[in-house]
């Protein structure tokens, strides 16, 4: 592992338990196994740090959910494919996740700026799946923007309790969750 991984596995790790607040830059140094001083060398700033997590992880959501929409026409199963994609992404990488969907607020400036960005951009695609779904008369749903919403925490909320040596497998959890969120927009599988 290099130095840039481990601390960007430091910080991950970190920022997700102590939050970015909560972390200090001896933290970082000591959970990377550096100094202080040779840390800057390798993350800029501790928001810098926590910026190229958040830019890393919306840009592989954001590959993957462009890959989705531009290969499955159906709506219906366009939006479960977005579904079992985004629970398979919060349980694999339960911290980075916790960090993307908790961190926001840390962020100033142009930095939140871009962030906000990626993950409007990541949001768009879902709620371009619902107005599909809806226009198609797939879907039936009153609010598009909050099922949008909805869905999205609680597929995220797969971070903070999925364990894969729990008693079902995460091909089965997304198989369920997929199912919920059509039970949510009102559409029959």
């Amino acid at each position: 592992m290099t130095t840039e991984e481990r601390v960007r596995e430091a910080a991950v790790r970190l920022f997700a338990e102590r939050g970015f607040h909560g972390t200090g830059i001896r933290d970082l140094a000591q959970a990377a196994g550096l100094s202080s001083a040779t840390l800057y060398h390798y993350m800029g700033t501790k928001e810098d740090l926590l910026v190229g997590i958040m830019r890393t992880s919306l840009t592989e959501l954001i590959t993957a959910a462009e890959a989705i929409a531009g290969s499955t026409p159906d709506e219906t199963d366009r939006l479960v494919s977005l579904v079992e994609m985004h629970v398979r992404a919060h349980a694999g990488k339960p911290r980075e996740t916790a960090v993307v969907d908790g961190e926001m607020r840390a962020l100033t400036g142009e930095r939140r700026a871009e962030v906000v960005a990626l993950r409007d951009r990541y949001e768009q695609i879902w709620q371009d799946a619902i107005a599909d779904g809806v226009n198609a008369g797939k879907l039936h749903v009153a609010e598009p923007s909050v099922a949008r919403l909805a869905l999205l925490e609680m597929c995220s909320g797969v971070s903070r309790w999925y364990s894969p040596d729990g008693p079902l497998g995460l091909r089965d959890l997304t198989i369920q969750y997929g199912a919920m969120a059509l039970g949510m927009l009102g559409a029959a599988r």
